[in-house]
């Protein structure tokens, strides 16, 4: 392949390919949360069903405490566990998880927080403000 060749199918790739939301919340896979929690990484754990409306409850007040501040998304990992997939799983045993809409923060071996089936904003800031202190540490 010659060096024109080359650039052109960059360029093509860089305009077709789906681009990468660095704050986006991972979808939980099997050894992810160890994983991360080894890298030093803060995790803000969301255990959710898509037909949940608690879980849509806190989802807004997520999403609109991720927009008034950025550095939630930059500092923090969010990870999305489906409910139906996993409810039944071994995260979900070993943790103690009660049930769909529940959010847990992880630093290191500790959970830091836990929040079951609230949806207060105030409630989930705070929950969200002591991971971003967890990270920023």
């Amino acid at each position: 392949m010659n060096r024109r060749d080359f650039i052109a199918l960059t360029g093509i790739a860089a305009v077709t390919l789906p681009s990468v939301s660095w704050g986006a919340p991972l979808d939980y896979h099997a050894g992810m949360i160890p994983a991360r929690l080894a890298k030093g990484e803060t995790l803000f754990l969301d255990f959710k069903a898509s037909w949940c409306s608690t879980c849509a409850a806190q989802s807004r007040v997520l999403d609109a405490l991720k927009a008034a501040n950025p550095a939630y998304e930059r500092e923090i990992t969010f990870i999305n566990i489906d409910w139906d997939e996993h409810g039944e799983g071994p995260l979900v045993k070993q943790m103690n998880i009660p049930r769909r809409s529940t959010l847990v923060v992880l630093k290191g071996d500790q959970e830091l927080g836990r929040i079951v089936a609230g949806t207060a904003k105030k409630e989930i800031k705070a929950l969200m403000d002591l991971a971003l202190n967890a990270a920023t540490a």
